[in-house]
C-alpha cells in the first residue's frame, strides 16, 4: 500500500490544523504542521480549495496568504449531517439507523440536546 494520501483525506488533516491553530497559517507552516511529506504547491491547492469551498478565510500575509477556519468543527460536521439526510428519502429510518449506532455516552448527550430543545418551544 502507498503512503500516498487521498485528497479529502489531506483536506481533512489541513483543517484540523486549522482549527488547532492560534492564529492564520500560510501554506508553508500548514505544511511543517504536516510533517513535510507533503509538496508546497500541494498545501497551497488544498489551502485554496478550503478558501473556494468557504471552509476557510485568508488574508495577505507579506506575499503569500495565511488561512483560518471560516467555521468549527462541529459546524462542518452538522452541515455534513444534514446535507447526508437531505439526499434520503425515508428520513425517519435514516435518523433511526443512526441513532441506533450511537454509543450509550452519545446516546445520553441527544437526548439531552433534545430535552434541551424541548423546554425552549
Amino acid at each position: 500500500m502507498s503512503g500516498r494520501r487521498a485528497m479529502g483525506e489531506l483536506e481533512s488533516e489541513v483543517l484540523t490544523i486549522l482549527w488547532a491553530a492560534d492564529n492564520a497559517l500560510t501554506p508553508a507552516e500548514v505544511l511543517d504542521a504536516l510533517g513535510g511529506d507533503v509538496a508546497y504547491t500541494t498545501a497551497m491547492t488544498i489551502l485554496s480549495r478550503l478558501w473556494q469551498k468557504g471552509l476557510a478565510e485568508r488574508e495577505q500575509r507579506g506575499r503569500a496568504y495565511a488561512y483560518r477556519p471560516k467555521i468549527s468543527e462541529a459546524e462542518l460536521a452538522a452541515q455534513r449531517m444534514q446535507a447526508t439526510l437531505a439526499r434520503t428519502h425515508d428520513r425517519e429510518a435514516a435518523l433511526a439507523r443512526f441513532v441506533g449506532t450511537l454509543s450509550k455516552k452519545d446516546e445520553r448527550a441527544l437526548r439531552r440536546l433534545l430535552e434541551q430543545i424541548g423546554t425552549r418551544q
